[in-house]
């Protein structure tokens, strides 16, 4: 995939700030979502290139939003303040990327069939294999947060709530999580 097919895909034009990249990439992450399209597969594919078009342009540009060429490979700049990023993470094998999505496809299979002890036994694999993917740690959290509100519904209401506080904890910073787990938390207040 060019850099020409990301921009397309994301539905931005050429020179686009990082900015304009992360938002575009979060609204159309959010409609094709797999965890809303439970069972469609082009959904699930469109949200597998949005990502990878999303990386790949986030790797290419610089913070200020102008993309790399080869004589800023050379270049090196030493400055007194923190990166705005955190460290790169390393790039995973090609096992490593055939294995994350034929785990992530079971695991989508399990949630379905509402089997969560193995849905979770299966993540958590996952995340040992491959702690540095941030992709694999919101799937952990998600199936915590599944698991979680599976338990509401059931009226256990202390285990549930274990559940729950994992999931943000495995992902602090995902505010659609953080929205969801409210709303679970708001539900087992109006049980009691």
């Amino acid at each position: 995939m060019n850099l020409a097919d990301c921009y397309r895909l994301l539905g931005l034009s050429d020179g686009a700030s990082r900015s304009q990249i992360k938002a575009s990439y979060r609204r159309l992450a959010r409609q094709c979502h797999p965890d809303v399209n439970v069972g469609d597969g082009l959904a699930q594919t469109k949200f597998i290139e949005l990502t990878q078009a999303y990386k790949l342009l986030l790797n290419a540009i610089k913070p200020s939003g102008t993309t790399h060429s080869a004589e800023d490979s050379q270049t090196v700049t030493v400055t007194k303040q923190p990166p705005a990023q955190p460290p790169s993470i390393p790039p995973l094998s090609e096992i490593e990327y055939q294995l994350k999505w034929t785990f992530y496809e079971r695991l989508q299979q399990l949630l379905k069939e509402q089997r969560f002890a193995r849905a979770i036994a299966l993540v958590e694999g996952l995340a040992q294999r491959i702690p540095q993917d941030p992709e694999v740690r919101q799937w952990q959290a998600i199936t915590y947060q599944c698991w979680g509100r599976y338990l509401v519904k059931d009226g256990q209401l202390n285990k549930a709530r274990i559940y729950l506080k994992k999931a943000l904890k495995t992902d602090p910073h995902n505010r659609s999580l953080w929205a969801e787990v409210e709303l679970d938390f708001r539900r087992m207040e109006q049980m009691v």
